[in-house]
């Protein structure tokens, strides 16, 4: 019986990716824990946001102008972070971030004053949506890419984001009995006890801080991947089509010394400077990506978890502790379905998990207002939900299997600043809507635009191969034997899948056993079928 259940145990340990967090290390548990607390603390203030602005008299265009305007806050200030966390530490940017989250719960747990909170919302870190906007989530999934390997990542991002919306779901819950308990007191009025949920949003800020101070150098990026070749953008260019012919990848390129100027004009330059630094197939996938994302965005910035607990409370008026349990139990199925997205990702493939996920929550959305009962309603919620985060962590691990590792840091903090853009507009126009008694329509157009995002997705990348950047070389590089071969058996096993081609398997697996008696180059070995040379008499 003993034995039984061990064997079970260990099961689970492995099958659910536990042991690749313990594989990866102390810097994972950190990350992972300190996101944690930051979404219990995104989750308090994401059930009663809106509703603490309706309490302060603030119209529902005032509501939407507020967070789009905080939405273009956490564009520049994460944008900004996000391109210079390599290059002033990775760290020091976390480290900033925690204080400007602390800073900005305190200012809300404090002040009433509109123009005084949106001040505090923009130049801080406040998640109106309930997810993790601002410059950690980025910097911390670079890390943790770093930190892994192909073998282990999708397994690390996805208790990345499982643990997270634990966090979400006890803080929804608890801010629902927290506001039960104060305003049944005769000494708190209805603000008052929105103001005792943003001090333990100051607290978790606080907590976060701390956990960041005790992140390792490894979290840095290290000095082999930040080394870029100098040369002029005339001969570079001119080198990398000489490359092209001869099928070598033209070296990376860095942004020639700013000159003094004008602080406005040096900023695009700046940015400018930053894309170039990202290779042309990288951008050329992510072009793609991109444009995808900022339709999904839109929707989800139209319909944020806030605004859609303030539609719920507008038309059923539950009270704020049923209000609580139902937005708890929605990220509490979130977080159980996000720990099945590892295992799922390497039975199906990335993209296949993505969509194949995100479609039904996409399908829940679209449908939402059209219930006349809150438990239909409810339901629709939970659905929602409950699918909508297994695609998180196929999604970061797919961005990091198609990006080298020098670029990942600034591919996914522009993925994040073009998904905070894309949703800015979002929710003044739900605002406009709500305004005029048609909130209902800004659930439709949503749903409508998260469905596109998905039909896109699939029919663009679902034959895509992965892991091109990370084919071992040598244990030079500081890898071991044990990680080469991880490396080379997941490389397998996600592009097989994803491409959905099961007759480069065994070719692959003739390549790697020839891996030992000669190493070509990079290029050459992405295109060979074969490690036969073939006969030019063959067809």
């Amino acid at each position: 019986m003993f034995e039984r259940v061990l064997n079970g145990v260990r099961w689970f340990y492995h099958q659910f990716g536990i042991a690749a967090i313990h594989e990866t290390g102390r810097n994972a548990y950190l990350i992972i824990f300190a996101r944690t607390c930051r979404m219990f603390a995104y989750g308090t203030n994401a059930l009663i946001l809106a509703i603490f602005f309706s309490a302060l008299g603030i119209s529902d265009h005032q509501i939407g102008l507020f967070m789009t305007l905080t939405l273009l806050g956490d564009v520049i200030l994460g944008t900004f972070l996000t391109l210079v966390a390599d290059r002033i530490g990775r760290r020091k940017v976390l480290i900033a971030g925690s204080l400007l989250m602390t800073l900005s719960g305190l200012i809300f747990a404090i002040f009433e004053n509109f123009w005084i909170l949106l001040l505090a919302a923009i130049v801080g870190v406040i998640s109106i949506t309930g997810g993790d906007f601002g410059p950690f989530r980025s910097i911390e999934e670079s890390i943790l890419s770093q930190l892994t390997t192909p073998a282990t990542r999708a397994d690390v991002l996805a208790w990345y984001v499982t643990t997270a919306l634990f966090g979400s779901s006890l803080g929804s819950e608890l801010s629902g009995r927290v506001l039960r308990f104060l305003q049944s007191k005769d000494d708190w009025s209805e603000v008052n006890s929105y103001h005792a949920l943003f001090w333990i949003y100051t607290v978790m800020g606080l907590v976060n801080l701390l956990l960041v101070l005790l992140l390792t150098d490894s979290c840095e990026l290290s000095p082999l991947q930040e080394t870029y070749t100098q040369l002029p953008q005339e001969e570079s260019m001119g080198n990398g089509s000489i490359s092209a012919e001869n099928g070598v990848e033209p070296p990376e390129m860095v942004s020639a010394p700013e000159v003094s100027g004008n602080w406005f004009m040096r900023i695009p330059r700046w940015l400018i400077n930053r894309l170039v630094q990202i290779s042309a197939p990288t951008r050329s996938v992510m072009y793609k990506l991109w444009f995808l994302l900022a339709i999904d965005s839109l929707a989800d910035g139209m319909v944020p978890y806030s605004l859609t607990n303030y539609y719920m409370d507008e038309r059923f008026h539950p009270s704020k502790s049923t209000l609580g349990d139902i937005t708890s139990f929605s990220y509490l199925l979130g977080a159980i379905s996000a720990s099945f997205a590892g295992p799922l990702a390497r039975k199906i493939g990335l993209i296949n998990t993505m969509v194949f996920t995100h479609a039904p929550s996409s399908a829940a959305v679209l449908i939402f207002p059209f219930p006349s009962h809150l438990w239909m309603t409810a339901g629709l919620l939970l659905i929602r939900a409950g699918l909508n985060n297994m695609d998180q962590a196929p999604r970061s691990a797919f961005i990091a299997a198609v990006v080298k590792p020098e670029e990942r840091t600034a591919v996914m903090g522009i993925t994040a600043t073009i998904r905070t853009l894309a949703s800015m507009a979002g929710p003044s126009v739900t605002g406009i809507l709500a305004a005029s008694n048609r909130f209902w329509i800004a659930f439709v157009v949503a749903g409508s635009c998260r469905l596109s995002y998905d039909f896109g997705l699939y029919a663009m990348f679902v034959n895509m191969k992965l892991h091109e950047h990370e084919k071992p070389t040598s244990l030079a590089n500081g890898q071991s034997s044990r990680r080469v071969a991880d490396e080379e058996m997941e490389l397998q096993s996600l592009a097989d899948t994803d491409s959905g081609s099961e007759e480069d398997a065994q070719p692959k697996k003739k390549e790697h056993n020839m891996t030992n008696l000669q190493h070509p180059e990079g290029s050459q070995r992405l295109r060979s079928r074969s490690p036969r040379r073939p006969s030019q008499n063959e067809d």
